[in-house]
């Protein structure tokens, strides 16, 4: 089982993306959704999650106010919004998906990874 995510691409600084995590064999409405990212030479730190079956979020400092996790179920997505972008965003981003119904930045929680998506913040 893995997850899609998609979205990625190249940005000015203070542009948007939207980021969409899909999954073919899961119902991601029942899983707790993570975004984590991973900057060259740099640990894959956790930046914001969706607990399952709930609108409750949660995000890293460094994103709050400007990145907003939503789902849409009907399209069983999982969508991460990002806005003001900085240079420092720059990374690969990943979703991944966690039964349990607590909002971890502990990457062991999660069992199922997407393959990651470039998000570029250049002028």
């Amino acid at each position: 089982v893995q997850l899609q995510a998609s979205g990625g691409g190249l940005v000015q600084p203070g542009g948007s993306l939207r980021l969409s995590c899909t999954a073919s064999e899961l119902t991601l409405r029942s899983y707790t959704i993570a975004w984590f990212r991973q900057a060259p030479e740099k640990e894959r730190e956790w930046v914001s999650c969706m607990i399952r079956t709930s609108t409750r979020t949660d995000y890293a400092d460094s994103v709050k106010a400007r990145f907003t996790t939503s789902r849409d179920g009907a399209k069983n997505t999982v969508y991460l919004q990002m806005n003001s972008l900085k240079p420092e965003d720059t990374a690969v981003y990943y979703c991944a998906a966690a039964a349990r119904g607590i909002c971890s930045r502990d990457e062991s929680t999660y069992s199922y990874w997407g393959q990651g998506t470039q998000v570029t913040v250049s002028s």
